[in-house]
């Protein structure tokens, strides 16, 4: 927590500082841009470097105790475990088409009356139902569409729609994910895990990529999505060369109704890192945000962050008052709050502008000149000797596993 300067030390009680041998897994960047699509999927799950879209299709009890940790499964789930294989072939890549809106429905199917709707905007050439929802996979909930990889390669990053093998592997009943995903849970392609729904089939990883999507993490084929339980056209893609995306994210808004949300894929919170975007990473955000104050390093932001909200996990408001994925008092955001993704304000509940805030605070106590002013630096972000001890040891681990 990132106490105002007027408060007075915290005892150093409590707890003991752990010296954990491994840093745990960054998750990706799910803040405000992602939470978008994670607000927009409501259904599928609820955000994404902003929050985390869990509910939907899962049976489990994702919401964490006081030690972050996800509740075991409150009933299991109905039908066998199989395993979901299918011999199938996919259709050669014809062309890109690239997504300029996301359309997601609250928790109910889009109708073929909302789509012929979408069809007639002006400008639209091409339009893509999906299935989706939020399934757990390695303990974590993960949104997930179900495709068809013959069509729905079109729509991926041009270097994922061109990987044939990806589609060939989605087309046999094997599952991809996002490499943030695959690096996070680590997944190994040919091995086989756990896909907790409606059922719960046993899936071989079949790869992974860029999927290009915000929030959305894995991909099945429809066939295994019917099986887990994903919302049938629950989500709709929508491509309209040379129009104002502005106007055609209204425009898909007003098409369906009070029935979901859309998302302009052309805001720069949605742009991946070489398009000139945010990071799409929690990874990536710590260490752009280091760069901000020479001599820090990345890991100590990767630590601040998974003892304040493991990550935007938790970033509800403290016992203290403090709020948002790094847990800044509202006063002391007043003064060191800074607007980090350009959208003209400072958000203290957007990962995008509190993980950079998090970098001026440190930086302003002294924490680029490292030793002992790295060590007052962290004991003015709380003022606790376990809190700082904490942090470093977790900062350490980080740079053990990522160095």
């Amino acid at each position: 927590m990132v106490v105002a300067p007027s408060s007075p030390p915290r005892a150093a009680a409590s707890e003991p500082a752990p010296a954990p041998a491994e840093a745990p897994s960054l998750p990706p960047a799910r803040g405000r841009a992602l939470p978008v699509l994670a607000a927009a999927i409501g259904a599928l799950a609820v955000a994404t470097l902003g929050g985390g879209v869990h509910q939907a299709v899962t049976h489990r009890s994702d919401r964490p105790d006081a030690a972050g940790r996800s509740g075991p499964p409150t009933a299991g789930p109905t039908g066998p475990v199989t395993d979901v294989t299918a011999d199938a072939g996919v259709a050669p890549l014809r062309r890109v088409v690239p997504p300029d809106v996301l359309a997601v429905s609250s928790g109910r199917s889009v109708t073929a009356a909302q789509i012929a709707r979408i069809r007639k905007i002006k400008k639209v050439r091409d339009v893509i139902a999906v299935d989706g929802g939020a399934v757990q996979l390695q303990g974590r909930s993960i949104n997930t569409f179900a495709v068809d990889p013959s069509t729905f390669r079109s729509w991926t990053p041009p270097g994922t729609a061109k990987r044939t093998e990806l589609w060939t592997a989605l087309a046999g009943g094997r599952f991809v994910v996002s490499a943030d995903a695959a690096e996070q849970l680590r997944l190994a392609r040919g091995q086989r895990y756990p896909v907790v729904g409606r059922t719960m089939p046993n899936l071989t990883m079949g790869g992974s990529g860029a999927l290009g999507i915000p929030g959305i993490d894995m991909l099945v084929g429809r066939r295994a999505g019917r099986d887990i339980g994903l919302i049938p056209h629950v989500a709709v893609l929508v491509n309209a060369p040379g129009t104002d995306p502005v106007k055609l994210a209204a425009a898909v808004r007003k098409a369906l109704g009070q029935t979901g949300n859309v998302v302009n894929l052309h805001e720069n919170r949605y742009r991946a890192p070489s398009d000139g975007g945010r990071p799409g990473s929690y990874l990536d955000l710590y260490k752009q945000a280091a760069t901000t104050c020479p001599g820090l390093s990345w890991t100590v932001l990767a630590a601040i962050g998974q003892v304040e909200s493991d990550h935007n996990r938790n970033p509800g408001r403290s016992s203290a008052g403090a709020l948002g994925p790094m847990q800044f008092m509202p006063a002391t955001w007043k003064a060191y709050g800074v607007d980090g993704d350009g959208d003209g304000r400072a958000d203290i509940m957007n990962p995008y502008d509190a993980v950079p805030s998090a970098a001026r605070y440190l930086c302003a106590n002294g924490a680029g000149r490292g030793g002992r002013q790295l060590y007052r630096a962290v004991w003015h972000y709380n003022h606790a000797d376990w809190y700082v001890q904490k942090v470093l040891a977790l900062a350490r681990a980080y740079a053990a596993r990522y160095s």
